[in-house]
């Protein structure tokens, strides 16, 4: 039943879009930047944890499927942001506390095929 789920989904993602210029322009530690990509993919799946695509991703523990982007500035990942929201494609923007820096989206686990379209000018993230 579950794997009739599965090939009906296609490959399930999460997207994941850092803020490049934590790096380059603001000089954030390369670790602190992961970190924000850590807090952004566990809340977002603690938040859609009762979604069949978040269960089923969660299911298969050992072949998670994330695809890393970068993003260039706060103003880009809010727009994103929004661009998101207004096509109903769940995700969180995690916000650096207490600072409230906007600094990375993680999408909640979809078919690929259904929400790639919103990051094809992104590229992967270098860190560095």
């Amino acid at each position: 039943e579950r794997l009739d789920l599965l090939t009906k989904m296609g490959t399930v993602v999460q997207y994941v879009v850092l803020r490049s210029d934590l790096i380059t322009r603001l000089k954030w530690p390369l670790g602190a930047v992961i970190a924000q990509a850590c807090h952004a993919c566990t809340a977002c799946l603690h938040a859609f944890r009762d979604d069949p695509y978040t269960q089923e991703y969660l299911t298969a523990i050992d072949t998670m499927h994330k695809i890393v982007l970068e993003i260039g500035d706060e103003a880009s990942i809010e727009a994103l942001s929004k661009t998101l929201t207004e096509n109903n494609v769940d995700h969180k923007l995690w916000m650096e506390q207490p600072e409230e820096i906007p600094t990375c989206i993680a999408t909640k686990p979809c078919p690929k095929d259904t929400i790639q379209k919103y990051f094809k000018k992104l590229k992967l993230f270098k860190g560095m």
